[in-house]
Parts: C-alpha cells; sequence; structure tokens
C-alpha cells in the first residue's frame, strides 16, 4: 500500500509558498459598510414611505371608483 492509499489525515500540516495569514479586524471596511448601509437607508426609507403612500391613495382611489359601478 501506498501512503496515497490509506485515508488517514495529514500528519503535519501543508507547507505553501504563500505566508500564513493570521487574520485581523478591519475596522476600515467595517466603517465603509456601515457609511454605505447608512446612505442606502437615508436614500431608500422616502422612497418606500412615498412608495406606500402612492400604494395606499391608489387602493382608496380604486376602492371608490369600484363601489361606484355595482
Amino acid at each position: 500500500m501506498t501512503e496515497r492509499d490509506t485515508e488517514s489525515p495529514l500528519s503535519e500540516p501543508l507547507r505553501t509558498v504563500t505566508p500564513p495569514y493570521a487574520g485581523r479586524p478591519d475596522a476600515e471596511m467595517d466603517v465603509i459598510g456601515w457609511a454605505i448601509v447608512l446612505v442606502m437607508v437615508v436614500a431608500v426609507l422616502p422612497l418606500a414611505i412615498l412608495g406606500g403612500f402612492g400604494w395606499l391613495v391608489w387602493k382608496l382611489i380604486t376602492s371608490l371608483f369600484d363601489s361606484e359601478d355595482e
């Protein structure tokens, strides 16, 4: 049997040419992400309110005209 035939886990980690990466908190990208979320909320929230108001007015108008047809 060769070493490939055995299904045991590696006894030592594989070495690569790239240095190991020990992660760190990325506060800069976190700030950018929160800024994007804030801009989207500021831009979309008024549009959602206007859209909801328009939908409500549309439903009111269509219900008034539908009741007159009967």
